[in-house]
């Protein structure tokens, strides 16, 4: 949904869901109204209400609180929680969505849970085989879009051509990419090299309308090599946990150098801005969330541990993608992966969504 005449966007945010939730939810939506943006929170209201008499009561104001009588645990069964929890925080925020309470829906719970909610509450846009969720790293020279990073473990080579298409739309609409350079992950450059999805998807991309690169491997991701890379739900979650561990890895040794001996201390008082915007730039808190492309609204998936930083980030991303108009975008990028399967015009309609 786009918003017209200028208005500010409504995020609607599952306050139950997370780790941390419902203070660090409810702390990030307070931090979001402050930086002018606006939210909806979906849960227990008067819990809800409890959270926000700590803070400001102007600011606490103007947020929107949806009542929802129950809510879904990290470690419950997505599919058979979301049919038999009607009144979850995240159905009710789905409903919200679709009822046109607001542009997007943002929650930090669990992951399957929201997906299944998304296609039985929102449905997905029309053509489209699976929806991926499209996670954002920091790479030299920019960022990089990996989709999927969790939803689909596993894929059809039908799969991943469409989130190649539709992760290249993303980074063009949401980043400015004019051209997004695709590469496909897989164990070796070479065009001979990978298992046989990835064999068999090569040709495809290849062949393609987008900015295909070829194969790409795991070194080659950190490095900016591609903007959007290509790869199943399963191996793009390993690669996701890989990049935040690794993150965590490293400047856990630069802290422990740095403080190791008095000189490395005084070197590192006079580093610290650097090291504390290099760390900024690697903390998945100031990236929010990730988009689940493919479903019929803006639906977008935190980090279970997320924190009040981390959730107004992820008001932030929502807020550009329900600005950009991002929907009809998706939706135009399907449409160019059917008609290049079927090789030619006018043959999208003859393709099934589902598969």
């Amino acid at each position: 949904m786009a918003t017209g005449g200028g208005a500010t966007p409504r995020i609607i945010i599952d306050a139950m869901g997370g780790d941390h939730a419902p203070d660090a939810i409810v702390d990030g939506a307070v931090l979001a109204t402050r930086e002018g943006h606006r939210v909806v929170l979906v849960g227990r209201e008067a819990v809800i209400r409890g959270v926000l008499a700590r803070h400001d009561r102007t600011v606490a104001a103007a947020i929107e609180v949806i009542d929802a009588p129950d809510e879904i645990g990290m470690d419950e069964h997505a599919a058979q929680a979301v049919r038999s929890k009607r009144g979850a925080s995240i159905n009710v925020a789905m409903r919200a969505l679709k009822e046109g309470r607001g542009e997007a829906v943002f929650s930090a719970g669990n992951s399957g849970a929201v997906m299944a909610s998304a296609l039985f509450g929102l449905g997905r846009l029309e053509g489209v085989r699976r929806p991926p969720i499209a996670a954002v790293l920091p790479v030299v020279g920019g960022q990089l879009v990996i989709c999927d990073t969790g939803a689909n473990a596993d894929c059809t080579a039908d799969h991943l051509v469409q989130f190649a298409h539709m992760g290249s739309r993303y980074a063009q609409r949401m980043y400015g990419i004019a051209n997004p350079r695709v590469g496909l992950v897989s164990n070796g450059e070479e065009p001979g090299k990978g298992n046989a999805l990835v064999l068999e998807v090569h040709p495809r991309l290849a062949a393609s309308s987008l900015n295909f690169i070829g194969n790409v491997e795991g070194r080659d991701l950190p490095a900016g090599k591609c903007d959007v890379a290509v790869c199943d739900g399963f191996t793009g979650n390993v690669i996701l946990k890989l990049a935040e561990g690794m993150a965590s890895f490293c400047f856990g040794i630069v802290k422990q150098v740095a403080t190791s001996r008095f000189h490395y201390r005084l070197a590192g008082a006079v580093l610290r801005p650097g090291l504390k915007a290099a760390t900024a730039t690697l903390d998945y808190t100031e990236h929010g969330g990730a988009p689940l492309l493919g479903v019929a609204g803006n639906v977008f998936i935190g980090h279970g541990s997320s924190n009040a930083r981390a959730v107004a980030s992820a008001v932030r991303m929502a807020t550009r993608a329900a600005r950009a108009n991002l929907l009809p975008e998706i939706q135009d990028a399907v449409r160019a992966s059917l008609v290049e399967r079927e090789g030619g015009p006018g043959t999208a309609s003859t393709v099934p969504a589902t598969g």
